[in-house]
């Protein structure tokens, strides 16, 4: 289905329909196929880009050492099976060390009312082609299972990629966090359609960019402090939703879930280190179980149903930042805002000019950037 037909069946207030399928580099069932060397070592990034569900990944007769998440190089734990949730890239390591035929590479719908699965195949070279025995089952359903293998990603601090301290200088859980921000999601019907929204605010576009707009200092087309910094359970309501941050705090952000379905989010312009997560309510006595010393950073994180994700986040780009569910209804329907990270001093140092030859539209229509 095209998009603009998906949002015409979200704006008539209709849900989307439960997926056909699940595709494979844009393929289908045993679509598409890997060709590979008896012996040798190949790395898979596995991504998620569907539009609602969260996956899990096997290959069948053969484990996986995870090696990156979304740019940090992790401890190289072996997996059967990893859960990648909307909007998630993982790389991991496959050896070819299995007897030379055709091995299923599966995935499958995690927490969804029916379990959709479609294969690619892994071809050893020089092989007879053909499948032998079944499609490999996936994990437990239990949410348990997928809470702890997210729990064992760790960061590889002797590992020299690109990570905020190459020199080992950067110690995330000695820094004092400057505030707590709690975000709840929830699903309100509004004008008798259904809405998502963050701390009951939904969110709706405006008709002039908001990086433009706070550049201009144009009035009325967003409100900082639209958007509270904690859930107030009142009634849902919509605004362009804005949150006032300033430039170098080092804050704590918690995502609680009272939902039954999982969620994603992603926070645009920054990493973040995923500290903790649990079920049931965030409360300052969760701190007591973060991970302060080695978890990654990363710049997507999955909220289990009825649970909560704690993050630590270093405020260290100037801007306006969008922070938003990674399921593309809910975005669309409101389940975003927007984080004005901001710093009096204006200095190019902590932010780039504005283009000069930036498009200027809605009501930054007619005005001018910089001399040319």
């Amino acid at each position: 289905m095209e998009q603009l037909v998906l949002r015409r069946l979200l704006d008539s207030g209709h849900n989307l329909p439960f997926p056909d399928g699940l595709l494979i580099n844009g393929r289908g069932w045993n679509g598409y196929t890997f060709t590979v060397e008896p012996g040798r070592t190949y790395r898979f990034r596995i991504s998620n880009v569907g539009l609602t569900t969260s996956i899990n990944f096997r290959i069948q007769g053969h484990s996986m050492k995870l090696v990156e998440v979304e740019g940090s190089h992790t401890l190289q734990n072996t997996y059967a099976a990893l859960d990648i949730h909307l909007g998630q890239t993982y790389s991991v390591l496959v050896t070819m060390d299995q007897a030379p035929q055709d091995y299923y590479i599966v995935v499958s719908s995690r927490f969804t009312p029916r379990v959709l699965t479609t294969t690619a195949i892994l071809h050893y070279s020089n092989s007879r082609r053909g499948v032998s025995g079944p499609i490999p089952g996936g994990p437990t359903t239990e949410i348990a299972w997928s809470l702890n293998q997210a729990r064992s990603i760790r960061w590889n601090l002797t590992a020299s990629g690109p990570r905020p301290n190459p020199q080992g200088s950067y110690h995330y859980g000695m820094i004092k966090i400057s505030r707590t921000i709690t975000l709840a999601n929830s699903a309100p019907y509004m004008n008798g359609k259904q809405r998502y929204a963050i701390n009951s605010v939904s969110f709706v576009p405006a008709d002039t960019p908001l990086k433009l707009a706070d550049y201009f200092k144009i009035p009325g087309v967003f409100t900082l402090g639209s958007m509270p910094t904690s859930p107030n359970w009142g009634n849902a309501y919509l605004q362009t939703s804005v949150m006032a941050a300033n430039f170098r705090e080092f804050v704590e952000i918690v995502f609680q879930n009272w939902e039954d379905t999982v969620q994603s989010y992603h926070i645009d312009g920054y990493s973040f280190f995923v500290v903790g997560m649990d079920g049931g309510q965030w409360t300052p006595a969760s701190r007591t179980r973060y991970n302060l010393r080695d978890t990654v950073a990363r710049s997507t994180t999955q909220v289990y149903p009825r649970s909560w994700t704690a993050i630590y986040m270093a405020l260290d780009n100037v801007g306006m930042w969008n922070i938003r569910s990674e399921n593309w209804a809910r975005q669309y329907l409101g389940q975003q805002f927007y984080l004005r990270v901001y710093s009096p001093a204006n200095s190019w140092r902590d932010e780039l000019p504005i283009p000069k030859n930036a498009l200027l539209c809605g009501r930054a229509r007619g005005r001018h950037t910089r001399p040319l």
